[in-house]
């Protein structure tokens, strides 16, 4: 008699699903590694993350939302393969490779991070329009409370849909957001085919650059007040804990 498949229960063949792997792999993790369990990212649905965010950044990056294994882990762009953190190294943002462990250290490079949408999901075609435009909503507001020179959000499908401009292409936008700067860059997702690491780099560059040549508030004089970098851990208000 050949032997019986193995069952997994719905949490566990749930999370097999969404990481793309059989789901009668046994759901367990290895002693001592970090690595989240299917389990634990069939429970990563719809958990946020809180905002790496200070009064003055450079920069705020925005991502779409956070994906499973970020928030499992509770780390921004925290999935393996993931090229944010590459990238940022690579055009000159960061003085060595960091990681998603390593996040709260963008602060003192004047960097910052939050997500157009806080709950985390598998993909985020799961997000709906209208959770994107609400998204653009709070983002404005987070950016007149703390003022950053520039905010760059990574995926244009995403910011056309948020920020209703159908048209919208890669780099500086010209409406700029809420007194900061506006910039748009490709998703660095390593599933995001259209762009290598080169080039994923290049984009990020580009952006560098004139944020060295401009350092100053873009759009808003009342920005041009110095502020410091204490760091701000902000929780989201999504619907189960923050990652």
């Amino acid at each position: 008699m050949p032997p019986r498949p193995r069952t997994v229960g719905p949490v566990n063949r749930l999370a097999a699903e969404v990481d793309g792997l059989p789901a009668a792999e046994p759901a367990t993790q290895k002693p001592g590694s970090s690595r989240p369990t299917r389990a634990e990212l069939a429970l990563a649905y719809g958990r946020t993350i809180p905002d790496l965010i200070a009064p003055g950044l450079d920069v705020l990056f925005c991502g779409i939302n956070p994906g499973l294994y970020s928030a499992a882990i509770g780390r921004h762009f925290g999935r393996p393969g993931n090229r944010f953190w590459p990238a940022l190294h690579r055009s000159g943002f960061t003085p060595r490779l960091l990681g998603p462990t390593d996040q709260e250290e963008l602060l003192a490079c004047g960097l910052g991070v939050t997500d157009l949408v806080e709950r985390a999901t598998a993909r985020a075609d799961e997000l709906t329009p209208a959770e994107l435009v609400e998204g653009a909503r709070r983002l404005r507001a987070k950016v007149r409370r703390h003022r950053p020179a520039w905010v760059a959000v990574v995926g244009v499908t995403a910011y056309r849909v948020a920020f209703e401009r159908r048209g919208a292409a890669l780099g500086p936008q010209p409406e700029g957001l809420a007194g900061a700067g506006l910039w748009v860059l490709p998703n660095p997702s390593g599933l995001n085919a259209h762009y290598t690491p080169d080039r994923l780099a290049e984009t990020f560059a580009e952006l560098r650059a004139v944020v060295r040549a401009r350092p100053s508030r873009p759009t808003d004089e009342a920005h041009s007040g110095s502020y410091s970098r204490r760091a701000t851990v902000v929780t989201g208000s999504g619907p189960t804990t923050s990652r």
